[in-house]
């Protein structure tokens, strides 16, 4: 997770994420949507297209996701259907949402709806450190 959060701390928005394989992490990815004027260009996003560009999609079954903020649906449906075995995220939606605006899906009803591919989730590791990250004040978009 430190790894997801350290990718946040250089994201266009304090979002990051790695991908996990075998122990090693496989794939980084930080919130690039102001940079690339893109923006589905979430972390979660970011690293699945550069563990895709490397590795290639058979390789992700089996992966774990980290990331600093619950991942939104878009997010969550790209997981699901590239066969990612578990997601651990920092911060919820519900913390989130008192930051910047939110999609109010959770990662886990999208989880819960996708049962033909199941998925492990677990939330709030290091939550606090990455709520941190959001500068005090205005509620930007995503």
């Amino acid at each position: 997770m430190r790894a997801a959060i350290a990718e946040a701390r250089r994201a266009d928005f304090p979002f990051g994420a790695v991908i996990v394989a075998e122990g090693e992490i496989r794939a980084r990815g930080l919130n690039l949507g102001k940079q690339q004027r893109d923006p589905t260009a979430h972390g979660e996003m970011v690293a699945i297209r550069r563990f895709l560009a490397e590795h290639g999609p058979e390789a992700l079954r089996g992966t774990t996701l980290y990331t600093s903020g619950e991942p939104c649906a878009m997010c969550m449906g790209a997981i699901v259907w590239c066969g990612i075995s578990r997601v651990v995220f920092a911060a919820s939606l519900q913390q989130l949402a008192t930051k910047i605006d939110q999609i109010m899906i959770t990662c886990t009803e999208v989880a819960d709806r996708s049962a033909f591919r199941p998925i492990a989730i677990t939330g709030g590791v290091l939550a606090e450190e990455a709520l941190a990250l959001f500068p005090p004040g205005d509620r930007p978009s995503k």
